[in-house]
């Protein structure tokens, strides 16, 4: 928020929406933090609610609106509210998990008066690893789907999570940051450090993305969350991204599932609008119009609700858990 082109341009006449928990470094570092040291007014919303968050907004003429894609996926999808309940916002920043462009385009219908883009960080990096260069104070264009640049006075790059090698752009591979900004490492916990931090000062996320031709760069999953179908990755939240633009889908969860022949497969658990008879077939025929045949969803469970944490992540262990023993 500092310098003649702050990246992350906030006035003093904002006032910032403030609904995410401040135990999580996103609410903590980029709202509160960010918002004191440019000395706007900040309305704190103690928990999520379409309705009194809309009734915010209009009261006290709300201009920025920190997300987590959850949120937006339950406004865009909302008849209830419209572009002129949103009217007062100029600028919408999502982050903690990664929103696909599809819903991010979904969105813009909401917010006619605002911007919409994505920041990438993790506590361990300091936090902030990458914002999008349509916040800053003399903004530039930017893609549906990116989560921004790298931050200043770091680097960045892409390795082979196998191989360790770098990689160039537009191939997926891990996201590595280095910089004065990343922790020291874990407290009391030098074999986690050591696991995170590589002897050359790389920090290496966990995270699975590409950076393209303009220095965006795109979040494809984690590593960890990415099945294996018959050798072939893929990546949970690309086909989440796909299957809540179904007008009848209110929410949904790709996880594995343990398969004798393939190893892995993709199933999903899906939340219908309330009303809907969307079947199993109907869901699947959706998908595998769109994808190739290794990303085809091959079971469909459906729920009332899916897991999440605070922030907004997919709890996938707990539907993978789910999965083991059979309850559904």
């Amino acid at each position: 928020v500092d310098g003649e082109n702050p990246n992350l341009h906030f006035r003093t006449d904002d006032v910032l929406l403030c609904l995410l928990p401040l135990f999580h470094i996103y609410s903590l570092n980029s709202v509160l933090l960010a918002g004191l040291r440019a000395g706007c007014a900040i309305v704190i919303m103690r928990k999520f609610d379409l309705g009194a968050l809309v009734d915010l907004v209009r009261a006290h003429g709300v201009t920025i609106a920190p997300f987590v894609p959850p949120i937006v996926v339950e406004i865009a999808k909302s008849p209830r509210v419209t572009a002129a309940d949103l009217a007062s916002i100029r600028m919408v920043m999502s982050g903690a998990a990664p929103m696909g462009r599809e819903l991010q385009d979904a969105f813009m219908t909401k917010i006619p008066n605002a911007v919409l883009g994505q920041g990438y960080g993790m506590t361990e990096a300091g936090p902030v690893l990458a914002m999008c260069l349509a916040f800053a104070k003399e903004p530039f264009q930017v893609k549906s789907g990116s989560c921004g640049t790298v931050v200043r006075n770091a680097e960045l790059k892409i390795v082979d999570p196998d191989t360790g090698a770098a990689l160039g752009r537009n191939q997926p591979g891990e996201i590595c940051i280095r910089g004065e900004q990343i922790m020291k490492g874990y407290l009391n916990d030098p074999e986690s450090t050591k696991n995170t931090i590589d002897k050359d000062g790389w920090l290496h996320t966990g995270d699975i993305g590409y950076v393209d031709d303009d220095d965006e760069i795109f979040i494809v999953d984690r590593l960890k969350e990415i099945i294996k179908y018959k050798g072939f990755q893929v990546p949970p939240a690309e086909l989440e991204a796909l299957l809540i633009t179904h007008p009848e889908i209110k929410d949904a969860a790709v996880v594995s599932m343990k398969d004798d022949l393939a190893g892995e497969i993709p199933v999903a658990f899906i939340v219908r609008t309330e009303g809907s008879q969307l079947t199993e077939d109907e869901i699947k025929q959706f998908v595998a119009k769109e994808v190739v045949f290794y990303k085809k969803i091959h079971k469909v469970f459906f729920t009332d609700s899916i897991p999440k944490n605070p922030s907004g992540k997919i709890l996938r262990k707990d539907l993978r858990a789910r999965l083991a023993a059979g309850v559904h």
